[in-house]
């Protein structure tokens, strides 16, 4: 009850977490607000994934690899365009929706995100690499319905998660590759 009587004193942004308004209707500040939120939210996430990976280029240099797989250092430059890129698409939908017209596709884009950084856990800290197979599957499956829902919703937001279910596609594969070939570590 406090929570909502404090939202509804934010004036237009309150009005936006509850759906009455578009972002159309929000003036700049507040939608830059926004933008930055989102931006925010999704870095948290990645900087909880990042927790996890604190020896992940030692990890990923000693495991037998295919040839195909990356350098190390590619990871970082990539994750980092793809969050920005996750950030702005979901800012997307809840400029253009509001909170509460954009719940289901905002929770499914929150929900994939939780999975996203629970990967990095599954596979460089915890070496489970069946689990992180299996993980990555299930987020594979929720970055489509998020695409889905999003490109419903506004076409542009979900055509920036193209990149990101491109990446996940080749992650998957990669998972699976290292997980069979380090069955002792994996």
């Amino acid at each position: 009850m406090e929570f909502e009587r404090a939202i509804s004193r934010c004036g237009t942004l309150g009005h936006m977490l509850h759906g009455e308004r578009s972002g159309a209707d929000l003036p700049i500040a507040a939608r830059t607000v926004g933008l930055l939120g989102w931006l925010l939210g999704t870095f948290v996430a990645a900087a909880v994934g990042a927790l996890a990976s604190t020896d992940a280029g030692t990890f990923y240099g000693q495991i037998a690899r295919p040839d195909w797989a990356p350098p190390g250092w590619v990871f970082a430059p990539v994750w980092t365009a793809l969050y920005v890129l996750m950030g702005i698409a979901a800012w997307l939908i809840w400029s253009a929706r509001g909170w509460r017209a954009a719940r289901g596709a905002l929770w499914l884009y929150l929900i994939q995100l939780s999975l996203n950084a629970l990967w990095t856990w599954l596979f460089f800290a915890w070496h489970l690499g069946a689990w992180a197979f299996g993980e990555i599957l299930i987020l594979w499956v929720l970055i489509v319905l998020t695409l889905a829902a999003f490109w419903r919703a506004r076409p542009l937001a979900g055509a920036l998660l193209i990149p990101y279910l491109l990446w996940v596609t080749f992650a998957s594969a990669l998972t699976y590759a290292a997980w069979m070939r380090n069955p002792q570590v994996l």
